[in-house]
């Protein structure tokens, strides 16, 4: 699940390569499977996680994301990218962009609903437009994107109901879904300081990032859990299109979209996942839905298209 800070950073790589020509169906049909894809990978997690360990669930997701991925580096033919820095620098953002936030709302959502494991994910837009205040200097803030940031940790707090102390919510399935979205905009603002220009196409880099985030996951899956006693057919076909839908397909759709209509209106996606997510797992988990919990996204989601404002040249 990439954010809004993704598909706006993703414009600066973008330009490094030659422009895309337009994709065959109409982008607003792409937006949306884009924002069906994404929304419902939340239910998707849930559903893994009924058969298989976190872990595992990450771990399937990132081989058949990465098989999407390599199937269409062969088709374009298109090479992993050279030179051990590159490597390197791609290894960090792995574990930042996938293998982390991928595990975290994994293991959140055993304890949490996938309703709020989506709406947390709606706040990395936020947490993005508070770390660029202090790691990005050409990033400067705004009146109007520093009232976002607050009325999005408002809607953050009216989400989790904050006035009846937390009450009935687990603590830390919730702190692992906000770490996870946190884990978005650090990953990016790495990407940015060390990838930006490369001469890399975005889906050299993108393939060879998912490749090493598997690697990091098949090291660390098997000391922390054991073989499953008995296939689930069910979360297995979850964890199947989680993987090569909701990690591989979706990101060649969003850079598709970004190289055609821009990062604006690609970002925009990022405003429909949690809507999307709610309603799944309400209409197909079950899951109960408070009246702060809407309420409290809308709140969300507002604060987070402010901080999205940028200033206007004079």
């Amino acid at each position: 699940m990439t954010t809004a800070t993704a598909a706006r950073d993703a414009a600066g790589a973008a330009s490094a390569v030659p422009s895309r020509p337009r994709g065959r169906l109409d982008w607003r049909l792409r937006f949306a499977a884009l924002s069906l894809i994404w929304g419902f990978s939340f239910l998707l997690i849930k559903v893994g996680t009924d058969g298989y360990a976190p872990f595992q669930v990450t771990l399937g997701r990132l081989v058949f994301g990465t098989a999407v991925l390599a199937a269409a580096m062969a088709v374009k033919r298109q090479r992993l990218p050279r030179g051990v820095r590159t490597w390197g620098h791609l290894a960090v953002a792995a574990f930042l962009l996938n293998a982390l936030p991928f595990s975290l709302f994994a293991y959140s959502e055993l304890t949490i609903p996938s309703t709020l494991a989506g709406i947390c994910n709606a706040t990395s837009p936020l947490w993005g437009m508070a770390l660029s205040l202090v790691a990005l200097s050409e990033d400067r803030p705004t009146r109007v994107r520093v009232a976002g940031l607050g009325i999005g940790f408002l809607g953050v707090l009216t989400v989790l109901g904050a006035w009846q102390g937390f009450h009935g919510l687990d603590a830390t399935g919730t702190a692992m879904a906000l770490l996870a979205s946190l884990s978005y905009p650090i990953g990016w603002i790495y990407v940015r300081r060390t990838l930006a220009g490369s001469s890399e196409s975005h889906l050299s880099l993108t393939g060879a990032q998912l490749l090493l985030a598997t690697l990091q996951l098949a090291v660390v899956t098997p000391l922390f859990t054991s073989s499953p006693t008995r296939l689930s057919l069910v979360p297995l076909l979850a964890i199947v299109a989680l993987g090569a839908l909701g990690t591989g397909l979706a990101v060649l759709i969003q850079y598709g979209l970004v190289s055609e209509v821009g990062p604006t209106t690609a970002q925009m996606v990022t405003y429909f996942i949690p809507v999307i997510a709610t309603a799944a797992g309400v209409a197909l988990l079950g899951e109960s839905l408070a009246w702060s919990t809407p309420v409290g996204a809308v709140v969300v989601l507002a604060g987070a298209a402010l901080t999205q404002v940028r200033r206007r040249n004079a």
